[in-house]
């Protein structure tokens, strides 16, 4: 007599059970969403050690601060130039070094004397962050600044902690602190809405060491992307400097900070730094960062004599772009202004060409298809030797896809050309080529109705 009255019951709770679990899908916040969609940007590192005619030292630079401060003078300065350089790459945004581990502000300051206004430059008058911010709104490149507070070799700081002891030291603390504080609403205040603010090295526990920038940034800029200090990261580092991550590369995260003091350099940090963890209830995604001059053992993120020859490679750089963007992950090129204030001359060359390949390869699929299902088919108007796919899910709705293989129809047979596991934003797929006129994308396993809202076949053959 009961089994009609529980059947329904049964069936209710089983659907409430489904509906629930498709709510609990990790999702990313409406403004970390702009960092999928950028897929590419680049950082620009400036600062007074440019100028000395010597290679980077970074312990040393971090010790001993520049004798003379006037050595600043890029007689040719012209940030439209590096701004173009970077759209021709295909950047969507672009990040300056404000400041760095000199402690040298690249804006007309207030509250730091150690800036523009100090040096011969343009008679004091200088102001590159403006002028840097200015070209970006120019060329349409969303512009973020990199506020570099972990060292500052004028000032004593060194990993954040003021040098000394006492009463002396623990007052200096204290004064830095607020000096950051200051800086930071200057940058948030004067320049218009940013894209990214980028604390190097973090901007550490404002419970400790650290100065309380958080509030001040969502204050100012609440659209703004935040990383990091301790306790709020609105994207991670990859876990490496190659401008590739791991494969998979999920954008979720165990906690909403990546990275801890009592975790950072573990195994284990490292891992999910480059994997991320599916089961994450954090939206952290991942950054791949590396150096445009890179290559031959080099690792330059400032311009330094005679690395003329050690730009990556344009094979190097689209390896890199498949395993970065191509894994779910956003990759950042850092960009070198030289002695006259110019992006060189052949590495503006290598961006050209990079964006060109891009846009080469990826721009024009021999077809698409979209949908909210299990099992995509994609037919092409005719026989092809296919080598690439792309396949995309609409991440406002969280990574639902666990596991997928591609398939292709071969003498009437489906024949497996690549499987996988996260997706993301997006997973480009490269495989031998196969020529085939119909490929099968089938969702073996995922957390809620997959909603795959590209899924492209492209032939580089």
């Amino acid at each position: 007599m009961r089994k009609p009255f529980l059947t329904p019951i049964f069936l209710l709770f089983f659907t409430i059970c489904a509906f629930a679990q498709e709510r609990t899908v990790t999702v990313p916040k409406p403004h970390q969403l702009k960092w999928h969609e950028a897929e590419m940007g680049a950082v620009f590192h400036y600062d007074l050690h440019v100028f000395d005619g010597i290679r980077y030292g970074q312990g040393n630079n971090r010790i001993n601060p520049i004798e003379d401060y006037n050595i600043f003078n890029p007689k040719q300065l012209n940030t439209d130039q590096w701004i173009q350089a970077a759209k021709d790459a295909g950047c969507k945004f672009a990040i300056l070094t404000a400041t760095h581990e000199t402690g040298f502000a690249l804006w007309q300051s207030d509250v730091n004397p150690y800036c523009m206004k100090a040096i011969k430059w343009k008679d004091g008058q200088g102001d590159i962050v403006r002028d840097f911010v200015n070209s970006c709104r120019k060329y349409g490149i969303q512009p973020g600044i990199y506020i570099g507070i972990r060292w500052n070799s004028l000032l004593g700081i060194h990993n954040f902690k003021a040098e000394g002891e006492g009463e002396f030291a623990r007052n200096r603390q204290l004064w830095y602190k607020h000096l950051c504080e200051k800086m930071v609403t200057e940058l948030c205040t004067r320049y218009g809405e940013l894209f990214m603010i980028w604390f190097d090295g973090g901007a550490d526990d404002p419970q400790g060491d650290g100065p309380d920038v958080e509030p001040i940034v969502n204050r100012y800029q609440p659209n703004c992307l935040f990383y990091h200090n301790v306790n709020r990261a609105d994207l991670r580092w990859g876990g490496s400097e190659t401008g590739t991550v791991g494969y998979p590369c999920w954008s979720t995260f165990p906690t909403p900070a990546s990275h801890h003091k009592n975790s950072e350099g573990t195994a284990n940090q490292l891992q999910l730094l480059k994997h991320g963890d599916k089961e994450g209830k954090y939206w952290v995604p991942a950054m791949a960062d590396t150096p445009l001059r890179g290559a031959n053992g080099r690792h330059e993120w400032f311009w330094e004599p005679d690395d003329e020859n050690n730009i990556y490679s344009l094979d190097e750089l689209m390896d890199k772009y498949e395993k970065s963007v191509g894994r779910n992950a956003t990759l950042i090129l850092g960009l070198t202004p030289d002695t006259a204030g110019l992006i060189p001359a052949g590495d503006v060359r290598r961006l050209k060409e990079l964006g060109d390949e891009v846009r080469k390869r990826f721009s024009s699929p021999l077809a698409r298809t979209s949908g909210k299902k299990q099992k995509l088919l994609l037919s092409l108007k005719d026989k092809r030797p296919i080598d690439y796919c792309i396949i995309q899910e609409n991440i406002k709705e969280g990574e639902r896809i666990r596991q997928y293989k591609i398939e292709a129809k071969v003498d009437g047979k489906w024949k497996t050309v690549c499987s996988g596991e996260s997706v993301g934003h997006k997973r480009i797929e490269k495989f031998d080529p196969i020529e085939t006129d119909l490929l099968r994308l089938t969702v073996i396993n995922s957390i809620a109705q997959p909603d795959i809202t590209d899924f492209s076949a492209y032939s580089t053959k």
